[in-house]
């Protein structure tokens, strides 16, 4: 019998959803993960999900990137799996628990408190990371921030005319990132909207990222750049960034359900 799965995205970043709650999935592994997630080959995705049982909270979020590697948090996943569950939810990731919330316009997750100390990013050492004493060829005096997951938010005039398919793996896998790097090309536009291009560490440029856009919104507001409440335009759509005087990060944006299907573990050298 096929393993069932379903098909979502947010913004155009797309999801593979495995639901170990309510059927037997095989054993996640890396190279499971990328094979499944291989556009050629496989489903195709960005990132895979595996929902499976909380102790915790009302369910557990594990997120694989593209190259099959497990990582913290995925903003855009977390409105899909609100929009799964249909109703407000406590979602446990490896990043903490976040929250779930059904609104007008899509799903708003409680996306935590952003970190700023280098060793939370986490940097190999010490620097400021409101503006980061480092560059690479143009790309300068970044900021970086930890919203489940490492981010550096380069700001730039224009956010379209740069290489980020060159930059981009330069930077997400320079030894000052131990557990590498998401890579934000940010172009502020007004008091309340951001342009954003985003490199996605395992992944490579998506069409949007919700943590990026986090992360963006925060870095220009702590710079004084932009009002505490941001509309960030990715090439996939538009997400909501407020950051409130509590220090917690909101983000509403839509998430679709694209289809289901089902999958032989055999194909792909698992069991179930």
């Amino acid at each position: 019998m096929g393993v069932p799965f379903i098909k979502m995205h947010g913004l155009g970043n797309d999801f593979v959803v495995l639901d170990a709650r309510s059927h037997v999935v095989p054993t996640m592994t890396q190279p499971l993960a990328a094979a499944l997630a291989d556009r050629k080959t496989g489903i195709g995705c960005d990132q895979l999900i595996l929902l499976e049982t909380s102790a915790i909270a009302d369910l557990k979020m594990r997120i694989f990137n593209a190259d099959g590697g497990e990582v913290e948090a995925c903003g855009n996943a977390t409105r899909a799996v609100g929009l799964l569950e249909g109703a407000p939810a406590r979602i446990e990731t490896l990043a903490g628990v976040l929250a779930s919330t059904p609104v007008d316009g899509g799903i708003a997750v409680d996306m935590g408190e952003p970190r700023f100390g280098w060793d939370a990013i986490p940097l190999a050492y010490a620097m400021d990371t409101l503006s980061m004493p480092v560059g690479w060829e143009d790309f300068e005096s970044p900021a970086a921030i930890n919203v489940g997951n490492p981010h550096v938010v380069f700001f730039v005039g224009d956010c379209d005319t740069v290489d980020l398919a060159r930059i981009g793996p330069l930077i997400e896998h320079d030894p000052l990132f131990p557990d590498r790097v998401n890579v934000n090309i940010a172009e502020v536009t007004s008091r309340n909207g951001i342009r954003l291009r985003v490199w996605e560490r395992g992944v490579g440029e998506t069409r949007a990222c919700g943590t990026g856009a986090c992360a963006s919104a925060i870095a220009a507001m702590r710079r004084g750049l932009v009002d505490r409440k941001v509309t960030v335009s990715l090439q996939g759509g538009d997400l909501t960034i407020s950051w409130s005087a509590e220090n917690r990060i909101t983000m509403t944006g839509p998430a679709v359900e694209s289809f289901r299907g089902t999958f032989d573990p055999a194909d792909y050298g698992a069991s179930a």
